[in-house]
């Protein structure tokens, strides 16, 4: 049976080991980050007309008197599970977009042009989409409901996760979590994990940390959203 490591978050770790076992695989969990909720304090906009979020993390961690003072605004969530997220936290029209956050900048900017919207995000994020509305005339207000951390693991725990074996497929969801990655890859005593590892990549961005990391073998996702990586594992390599 093929094991493949989760590098994750939970509770999205868990999840996507229950979709890795209906398919035949063997999930071996090592997140690599975790998320925790912020104090928000912001006072909101009297002028927004729509909230657009990019992580179901942004929603899960936001407080739920935030969430209630915004749940009658258009919600425009970046994909599929983001989307199904802010259903569940209360918003009450919940727009799903193509599942890239540069993407969604195409979708929503020409309606929202010299307009001020409220965007739920997190503390670590890519300036990008927040540059692309500021370019197209929409003014985000960013609320930040929660910060990403690394998880410091020792040597020995790593080799007590993997069971000591090496695995043959890692999966990853983020730029930081590939990046932790190909410092485990670095130490000596783990580096035998790693040495035939297909690496899975939600896109271009989150591979990026592994450019230059000898002998590794890199497959990058059709599309950015889980489906479309877990796709990659039944393909030939």
């Amino acid at each position: 049976m093929v094991r493949v490591l989760v590098t994750r978050p939970e509770p999205g770790a868990s999840r996507t080991a229950r979709r890795l076992e209906v398919q035949g695989f063997q999930p071996v969990l090592l997140p690599l980050t975790e998320t925790s909720a912020l104090p928000v304090e912001a006072a909101i906009g009297a002028d927004s007309v729509a909230v657009a979020v990019t992580s179901a993390n942004a929603v899960r961690h936001a407080p739920k008197a935030l969430v209630a003072a915004l749940a009658s605004l258009p919600c425009h969530a970046v994909g599929k599970r983001t989307a199904e997220a802010c259903r569940a936290a209360g918003f009450l029209s919940v727009r799903e977009g193509p599942g890239d956050a540069e993407a969604l900048v195409d979708t929503i900017a020409g309606g929202l042009a010299g307009k001020a919207i409220v965007y739920l995000c997190g503390r670590v994020r890519f300036p990008v989409f927040e540059q692309r509305l500021e370019a197209a005339g929409v003014h985000a207000q960013a609320i930040e409901t929660y910060d990403t951390a690394g998880i410091d693991y020792g040597d020995a725990e790593v080799l007590a996760r993997l069971s000591g074996r090496p695995v043959e497929a890692v999966l990853l969801y983020s730029a930081k979590a590939s990046a932790a990655l190909v410092d485990l890859i670095a130490r000596p005593a783990l580096r035998h994990l790693f040495e035939k590892t297909e690496f899975l990549a939600l896109s271009a961005r989150v591979a990026r940390p592994l450019d230059g990391v000898a002998g590794q073998t890199i497959r990058i996702a059709l599309r950015p959203d889980e489906d479309a990586l877990l796709a990659l594992l039944s393909l030939p390599g």
